[in-house]
């Protein structure tokens, strides 16, 4: 289980989130080569470092997110072997491999984390996810739509014949961020947000300012309920 789950998703994991978090770093922080390039930039780095954590992590299926691996289990997947601690594993490897990402991108941008051009608001907007208007339970709401989608398509693409693999993925990524990512920032994926916030919390970034625990909540909870209610409608439908 090491080597099949555990290094697999904490590595691929870590690529996704050192990627991810680190195309935000690149449009958010002052004195940047990409400062300013926009959210289209962003949704398109975040699928690109999806189909890259994704090859990295083919061995274990891939999974690089709670929802999904929840998805798998609520659609009728039984991973294999001992399906709940199988499941536990998957997931602590995904929070790590998403805190150590963090960590990586904050060290490749350290000394523009400390630029004071840059709002406390946007270093950690680099990290982890908020809304555009603060109102948890239509943030928890898109979250859940936003999660639906990729756990519901995801699980759709096994039953066909495309063969695009990880490029599949990583287009949908980019089309639920260009379409449903405007309210929340599209987190879809609970270790995503939380293992780079916790990283923010940690690290010694100037003028940090807060961590936001007041909305933690929402990118944990919504994607969970998403995933859970994408792989049971792919059940209904014998995607699996």
């Amino acid at each position: 289980m090491l080597t099949g789950v555990f290094l697999p998703e904490l590595l691929g994991t870590a690529v996704l989130t050192l990627l991810g978090c680190g195309v935000v770093a690149n449009v958010l922080l002052a004195k940047t080569g990409g400062f300013g390039g926009g959210t289209l930039m962003i949704n398109f780095g975040w699928g690109l470092a999806v189909f890259a954590g994704v090859y990295v992590a083919y061995k274990s299926g891939a999974h690089l997110n709670p929802a999904v691996t929840i998805g798998l289990l609520a659609s009728g997947n039984d991973l294999g072997g001992d399906t709940a601690v199988k499941a536990v594993v998957y997931i602590v490897a995904q929070l790590l491999g998403a805190f150590i990402g963090a960590v990586l991108c904050w060290a490749a941008y350290r000394n523009h984390y400390d630029e004071p051009e840059t709002s406390a608001a946007d270093k950690l907007g680099t990290f982890s996810t908020a809304p555009g208007i603060r109102s948890y339970g239509w943030n928890v709401v898109t979250e859940i739509i936003a999660t639906f989608v990729l756990v519901f398509v995801i699980i759709a693409f096994g039953k066909t014949p495309t063969q695009l693999g990880p490029l599949a993925v990583a287009l949908l990524v980019v089309g639920i961020g260009a379409s449903l990512g405007g309210p929340t920032g599209y987190a879809i994926n609970p270790a995503r947000d939380l293992g780079p916030r916790l990283a923010h919390a940690i690290l010694p970034i100037k003028g940090k300012g807060g961590n936001d625990w007041g909305y933690a909540w929402v990118p944990i909870v919504g994607p969970i309920i998403g995933g859970a209610l994408g792989g049971l409608a792919a059940h209904a439908m014998q995607y699996v």
